[in-house]
């Protein structure tokens, strides 16, 4: 018999593990939404954002400096790669796009290598403590992190719904070409949306950075995972990709009671098998009338 206690501490990490990774999730589906890229690359942004967070923390001693720095810096990064490797590629067979951000995601990863060893690097937490969660004693970063997650969701949320870039990107994920008629910069919306996938996925780099390490290959993970939570929650489905996120995180640490938490990640690809099977559009897509 698994005690309820036991039950209730892994629900609150379902919880809290998913929030970050619908974070990451969140800009890899803004950019399929209004892009139609499958961004490959993804991944090696929040590891490449990680890294340069820990650069901003050695340089500043100060960890919300360093989350400030590297979401700015991977937005620029974030916009100049989209121009110069993505942009030309628009109208192409999307099997080019899949290699373009597979090829991007190489080179990123080999130049976290040369440029900062495979020797892990470690940010300092800005919030230390636990608190007592019924026989564990829980850290208290940890809920930190689901909540600066759930608000940078929220701001990319209130942006979408009644900022004025937030509506051009909304027009543009509807119908690209009338956009364009209506005088909507829809190459500069491709960019601006590929510079707040880029920053999402770097807030989410630099916020787990202290409780995993930052190293070269972290990103690797993560993009599997976000993968996995695009498809179930419909892909291009921003509100389905967060709840795809908690649904997987929970899934997984519910099974990591009874198995070991590598072998509770089966549980996510079992979900994308059964959602494939079932209901390819995603689970979280409304059903049309």
């Amino acid at each position: 018999m698994i005690p309820f206690d036991q039950i209730l501490v892994q629900i609150v990490n379902g919880l809290v593990n998913g929030m970050i990774l619908a974070l990451v999730a969140s800009g890899l589906t803004l950019i399929f939404g209004i892009m139609d890229i499958v961004n490959f690359a993804h991944g090696e942004l929040f590891m490449l954002g990680a890294y340069i967070g820990t650069t901003v923390f050695l340089t500043t001693g100060n960890f919300w400096v360093a989350l400030v720095g590297s979401v700015v810096a991977m937005a620029v990064i974030g916009a100049v790669l989209q121009v110069a490797a993505l942009r030309p590629l628009v109208g192409r067979d999307p099997l080019t796009t899949i290699l373009a951000t597979f090829g991007l995601s190489l080179v990123i990863q080999n130049y976290a290598l040369w440029q900062y060893g495979p020797v892990p690097r470690r940010i300092i937490a800005p919030v230390t403590g636990h608190f007592p969660l019924f026989y564990v004693e829980y850290p208290v970063y940890r809920l930190v992190i689901a909540l600066l997650s759930a608000a940078i969701i929220g701001g990319l949320y209130l942006f979408m719904k009644h900022g004025k870039h937030g509506i051009w990107i909304r027009a543009t994920t509807q119908d690209r070409v009338m956009a364009a008629a209506m005088g909507i910069p829809v190459p500069w919306v491709h960019t601006v949306v590929f510079a707040i996938g880029a920053a999402m996925a770097a807030a989410s780099g630099v916020l787990y950075g202290p409780t995993i390490g930052v190293n070269h290959a972290m990103g690797f993970d993560f993009t599997l995972r976000a993968f996995v939570v695009v498809v179930v929650g419909g892909m291009g489905n921003l509100g389905g990709s967060i709840l795809a996120s908690i649904f997987v995180s929970l899934l997984e640490s519910l099974a990591s009671i009874w198995v070991s938490p590598a072998q509770a990640i089966i549980v996510a690809f079992v979900a994308l098998i059964l959602t494939l099977l079932v209901r390819p559009t995603g689970l979280f897509v409304p059903t049309p009338k």
